[in-house]
């Protein structure tokens, strides 16, 4: 962005962040925004061929976005099982929710869930639980809730999606709205204090991936723009334009406010390895400092058990090996 860009833009999200707190005039803010796209034929990013829509789901040929999206390519139930079975209280929001799969399985649990998510296109097309809970909306213009409104934010594969100098206003607008808890999922890469650490592999260009990872532990990115892993477009892979270490994504949450709370974390690796998440779900498992930390779950055996058998996570295959990395680095077995 054109540094003469920058104060215009915060003045203009600020001034739109006042007006979403209005119901009527976000909605006609959202009418309008809707109006201009089609009238200057802007591209949403996240528009229905990023979800896979009318593409063929064996022909992917490199380019970013989902070979196909549904309920259970989207792992929403492992999402919803770890915020159920771990975190207290009820009211739950997922920001960057896209079609709401995980708002409609948090909600079959019983909690109240919404979402929101910048596609527009996502929203329109929410699968049938989530419809009416799942809203549009942009970290980075505010979020339409009041301080501390929920028990539990989640943002699973999203933040990833925001260039590096917007993610502390993100990281500072999550903090806002939680009352209690933020569980994230993020690609990182470098050592984890926590549980298995990550990769630069399917993160960095080829042609630098060897040079970077060189630099070794002392390297926490993020990454150079140019730097980045490319689709066959030519563009970030999957729209991915963060990729830092575990120790920079945990200063832009400490620097919010958050407490990284590291062994609630490595209660939950365990369900990751035997869910077969291990090595795709990057975890921080974040709290106020107000908040008290989880001691344990919340939900008993007997009720964990059933809702595994509900969803079939029971039926899942762990590898030996992600299961021994998950034991090696939390000193923990399976729940």
């Amino acid at each position: 962005m054109h540094p003469r860009l920058r104060p215009i833009l915060d003045r203009s999200r600020g001034a739109l962040h006042a007006a979403a707190q209005r119901p009527r005039l976000r909605r006609l803010i959202e009418r309008t925004a809707r109006e201009l796209d089609a009238a200057l034929g802007a591209d949403d990013v996240y528009d229905a061929s990023y979800f896979g829509d009318e593409r063929n789901p064996l022909d992917r040929m490199g380019l970013s976005g989902y070979e196909r999206y549904d309920r259970g390519t989207s792992n929403a139930d492992v999402g919803a099982y770890l915020v159920w079975k771990w975190l207290p209280g009820t009211r739950v929001l997922d920001v960057g929710c896209a079609a709401g799969f995980l708002v409609e399985a948090l909600r079959e649990t019983g909690l109240d869930a919404q979402g929101i998510d910048v596609s527009r296109w996502a929203v329109e097309h929410a699968t049938t639980g989530a419809r009416g809970h799942v809203f549009t909306g942009d970290l980075l213009v505010g979020l339409p809730y009041a301080a501390r409104r929920y028990d539990v934010v989640t943002t699973f594969e999203t933040l990833e999606h925001l260039p590096p100098e917007d993610v502390p206003r993100a990281v500072r607008e999550l903090f806002r709205v939680t009352r209690g808890y933020l569980l994230a999922t993020i690609p990182s890469f470098g050592p984890n204090a926590n549980g298995p650490g990550g990769w630069l592999e399917s993160k960095a260009s080829h042609e630098r991936l060897e040079e970077l990872k060189a630099l070794g532990p002392a390297f926490e990115g993020p990454l150079a723009y140019e730097d980045l892993l490319r689709d066959a477009r030519g563009e970030p892979i999957e729209g991915h334009l963060t990729i830092a270490s575990f120790a920079w994504w945990t200063r832009q949450f400490e620097a919010a406010g958050f407490v990284r709370d590291g062994e609630l974390e490595r209660r939950m690796h365990p369900d990751l390895a035997r869910f077969g998440l291990t090595k795709y779900w990057n975890l921080y498992a974040l709290r106020r400092p107000d908040a008290d930390a989880p001691d344990g779950p919340v939900r008993s055996p007997h009720e964990t058990a059933s809702r595994e058998t509900a969803w079939g996570l029971d039926q899942r295959v762990a590898a030996p090996e992600d299961l021994e990395v998950v034991r090696r680095t939390t000193g923990s077995g399976t729940n």
